[in-house]
């Protein structure tokens, strides 16, 4: 059933992140399991969503969490904050959200939503409150790379707010976030070596963040043209 779920590229997008993900491991860290099994989790749970597939925020979740562990490691408290604080609560919203809106009953796959022009206006203003807020809190907290962090915030929010509403722009918020993060871990290997691991981690994110776009556009195309 799996196998015939996803398609041939799907599986051979992600069977490429795990392997990529394992020898950007092996190559520069060997030490850090919990960073190896949260990019694996989040390898699956990209593919999942790029399907609109409830599961794939199920696993978000749990990706939080862990990602949230590391950044505290390497004191990036606003990547922590992010996660554990704003992330993680809406991948629940957004897991319950999707289970309530599967498309003619189809629970492996969401309904998309189009954000009318006032709600988009909406979300661009309480961006830049959440933006301006967690300036503050970060700074506060001394965090590392205080302006990249705080951008990370920024593109985190409209992801997550894009993704609990169910548009397929999510995945392109997800992609400009996974740019920042590998400017954010590229300074943070500089100090430590093994941090490479997630620099890489997140540019095979990027890459399927970027099909998960291209497959909700045509998901989206499929269920307007079926009613």
């Amino acid at each position: 059933k799996v196998l015939n779920y996803f398609t041939r590229f799907e599986i051979g997008l992600w069977t490429t992140s795990v392997l990529l993900i394992l020898l950007s491991f092996f190559a520069f860290d060997r030490g850090n399991y919990l960073t190896l099994i949260a990019s694996i989790i989040g390898a699956t749970f990209l593919i999942f969503n790029a399907k609109g597939n409830p599961i794939g925020q199920f696993l978000t979740i749990i990706f939080s969490i862990l990602y949230g562990i590391i950044s505290y490691g390497f004191s990036y408290y606003g990547e922590m904050i992010t996660y554990l604080g704003m992330s993680m609560p809406m991948a629940i919203f957004a897991f319950i959200s999707w289970l309530k809106n599967p498309y003619n009953n189809d629970k492996t796959e969401v309904k998309v939503n189009k954000l009318s022009k006032k709600e988009i206006v909406f979300m661009f203003v309480l961006t830049a409150f959440v933006t301006i807020v967690f300036y503050y809190i970060l700074k506060y907290f001394n965090t590392s790379n205080l302006i990249p962090s705080t951008f990370s915030v920024t593109t985190s929010f409209l992801a997550v707010y894009l993704t609990f509403r169910r548009s397929p722009y999510f995945a392109l918020a997800y992609a400009m976030n996974d740019l920042v993060l590998i400017v954010l871990w590229v300074l943070a290997s500089i100090k430590e070596i093994s941090y490479l691991s997630v620099v890489i981690c997140f540019a095979v994110f990027f890459v399927n963040d970027m099909y998960g776009f291209i497959n909700w556009k045509r998901i989206e195309k499929k269920q307007n043209k079926n009613g």
